[in-house]
């Protein structure tokens, strides 16, 4: 059974509060229950929202229920990533990351 409590989840009507307005920057998930490397990346993104616990946000936007916020950001394919840090995209990525790859896009990203 796995366990959410690291990693959050918005839709449209709760994004700009939950990532946009975030004290802290946030590692959006654009994923789909229905797609299996979205599923197979969970583990993964439950795994950063650990180590990156206090400093990161880590949220996943289910594209379904996410119309509107899946559009703005220009999201084609799923699983995309989409590092956002005080209102921005800093970077975004598709497809399947390892942890390291993950880890060292927030790293990159993360202010110093």
């Amino acid at each position: 059974m796995e366990t959410k409590e690291f990693v959050g989840h918005a839709n449209d009507e709760t994004f700009e509060s939950a990532v946009l307005k975030a004290a802290k920057p946030t590692l959006v998930d654009f994923w789909a229950p229905w797609c299996g490397p979205c599923r197979a990346l969970a583990p993964v993104l439950e795994e950063i929202a650990k180590t990156y616990s206090g400093r990161v946000n880590v949220i996943k936007v289910n594209v379904d229920d996410a119309p509107k916020t899946t559009e703005s950001y220009g999201v084609r394919s799923i699983p995309t990533l989409v590092f956002i840090g005080e209102g921005k995209v800093r970077e975004t990525i598709s497809g399947l990351a390892t942890p390291d790859k993950l880890a060292a896009l927030i790293d990159r990203n993360m202010p110093l």
